[in-house]
C-alpha cells in the first residue's frame, strides 16, 4: 500500500504541539456519561446525574457513539489525528447506518439534506447532480456550476493525503429516495416536491435559491440515488464557528474583477491586515489555495475557524462540491495567493515535493484511497492524471518564487 507507506514517512510524523485542556474543543470528564438533550437539535449535553461507574465497567467515553468521539477529539491543531482509529468506523457508519430522518438544509444555492442516524449522529447529504465523466462546460461561470457529490468525497481524501486534515470525514452512499427520504421526512416543503418522472423514476427537487425546480430535479434509478455523506461538525450552539471572507474572494459578477485580479501588489496590503499580519493564518490560507488548485475549485469565498481557539488555529476546508469539474484545463488564478505572496509552509512544500516522486505519486495515492469508498470509482481517470500535472505547476510556482 502506497498510502500506508506515505503515512509512515517522517514528513507525516512531525509531532503536533502538546494538547492542553484549553486546546481541546470540548473538555470532557472521562467519568461522566452523556445523555441527549430532547431539543430539536438532537445534540448531546453532559448528564447532570452523572453515573460515576457504568454497569459495563467501561469508561463513559467507551460508550460514546463514534461521531461523538470525533467531536470530542477536535483540538486547536487538528480536526482529527493522522492515525485516527475512529476513521474506518466513522466512514462505515456514514455509508451503512439506518437513516431515521431526512430534512432539507436551509440556505445555499443547491439542495442538501441533513440525515440523522439512530445513534443521533448526523450527516450532510449532497445528491448526485452529474456523471463522473461530465466536465463543466467551458462557458459556465464558476458560480453557476453544479456541486458534485464525488468532489466532496475526493476532497476529503485529498486533504488527508496532503496532511491538512481540515475536512470532516465524507463517504459515498447509495440512498433509496422512497424509503430513506420521502417516506420518513418531516419537512413539509420538501415532501411537496416529490413526483414520478415519465420514465417511472422517483424524483424530487426541494426548495433553494438556484437549482430547485422540476427542470433540475434529482431522480433515482428507479429510486436509488448516489450522494456524499459528510460528518456534521458540532452544533454551533456548543462550538461557535467564525466565518471569514477570503481576501482572494472572486467578484461573483459576470463583468467585474476583484481587486486582487487588478493589483499585482495586493498581497502587501493583506499582510498588513489582521489576522494575516501575525501568526500562520496567511500560510494556512495558502495551504487551502494549493488544495483548491489541485482539485480546480474556484468557489472558495469564505472559510471558517472554531471561535474558541481565536486566530491561532487551523482553517476548516468546508464545501468542496465545486472541485473536480474539469480535468482538461487548469485555472492558474486559483494560485494567486501563493504567486502574489511567494510564501508557503516549509512542511507543505516538502510534502508536495514528496508527492511528485514515483513511490508516492499523488494520483496513485488518491486512487488507492478512493478505491475503498462504496461509490468507487469516485473520480474518472483523467481527473487523477490532472492532479499530477497540477502538482507540477504548484512546485513550478514555488520554484519561480525561490528564484526571484
Amino acid at each position: 500500500s502506497k498510502l500506508a507507506a506515505l503515512f509512515e514517512h517522517p514528513l507525516y510524523n512531525i509531532p503536533i504541539p502538546e494538547v492542553t485542556e484549553k486546546d481541546k474543543l470540548f473538555v470532557v470528564n472521562p467519568m461522566e456519561k452523556f445523555s441527549l438533550r430532547s431539543s430539536g437539535s438532537d445534540e448531546w449535553v453532559s448528564s447532570s446525574k452523572a453515573e460515576t461507574l457504568l454497569p459495563t465497567g467501561k469508561t463513559a467515553y467507551d460508550t460514546y457513539p463514534t461521531w461523538l468521539k470525533f467531536h470530542v477529539g477536535i483540538n486547536r491543531y487538528e480536526l482529527y489525528p493522522r492515525r485516527d482509529p475512529l476513521m474506518p468506523t466513522l466512514l462505515r457508519d456514514l455509508a451503512t447506518q439506518r437513516i431515521v430522518s431526512s430534512v432539507q438544509k436551509s440556505g445555499g444555492t443547491q439542495l442538501k439534506l441533513i440525515m440523522t442516524f439512530p445513534n443521533y449522529g448526523q450527516a450532510l447529504f449532497k445528491p448526485m447532480k452529474q456523471t463522473r465523466d461530465q466536465e463543466t462546460p467551458i462557458d459556465f461561470f464558476y458560480f453557476s456550476d453544479f456541486e458534485r457529490h464525488n468532489a466532496e468525497i475526493a476532497a476529503f481524501h485529498l486533504d488527508r493525503i496532503l496532511d491538512f486534515r481540515r475536512i470532516p470525514p465524507v463517504s459515498g452512499r447509495l440512498v433509496n429516495i422512497t424509503k430513506e427520504i420521502r417516506d420518513i421526512t418531516t419537512d413539509k416543503k420538501l415532501a411537496k416536491t416529490f413526483f414520478i418522472s415519465p420514465a417511472g423514476n422517483v424524483c424530487f427537487y426541494g426548495e433553494c435559491s438556484y437549482y430547485c425546480s422540476t427542470e433540475h430535479a434529482l431522480c433515482g434509478k428507479p429510486d436509488q440515488l448516489e450522494g456524499s455523506m459528510a460528518t456534521l461538525l458540532p452544533d454551533k450552539t456548543l462550538a461557535k464557528r467564525r466565518s471569514w471572507r477570503s481576501p482572494w474572494r472572486r467578484s461573483y459578477h459576470k463583468r467585474k474583477k476583484a481587486e486582487w485580479e487588478l493589483n499585482p501588489n495586493y498581497c502587501a496590503q493583506v499582510r498588513e491586515t489582521p489576522p494575516y499580519d501575525t501568526g500562520h493564518r496567511l500560510l494556512d490560507l495558502i495551504d487551502m489555495t494549493v488544495l483548491d488548485f489541485l482539485m480546480g475549485n474556484m468557489d472558495r469565498h469564505h472559510y471558517e475557524t472554531f471561535e474558541k481557539f481565536g486566530n491561532d488555529t487551523f482553517l476548516l476546508h468546508l464545501d468542496n462540491g465545486r472541485g473536480f469539474g474539469t480535468h482538461s484545463r487548469d485555472e492558474p488564478s486559483i494560485l494567486a495567493p501563493l504567486q502574489q505572496c511567494c510564501s508557503i509552509k516549509k512542511s507543505t512544500y516538502l510534502r508536495l515535493q514528496l508527492l511528485a516522486t514515483q513511490p508516492y505519486r499523488l494520483s496513485d495515492l488518491l486512487r488507492e484511497a478512493l478505491a475503498t469508498d462504496p461509490l468507487a470509482p469516485v473520480l474518472a481517470e483523467p481527473h487523477l492524471r490532472a492532479l499530477d500535472r497540477r502538482l507540477g505547476k504548484v512546485l513550478a510556482a514555488v520554484g519561480r518564487c525561490l528564484a526571484r
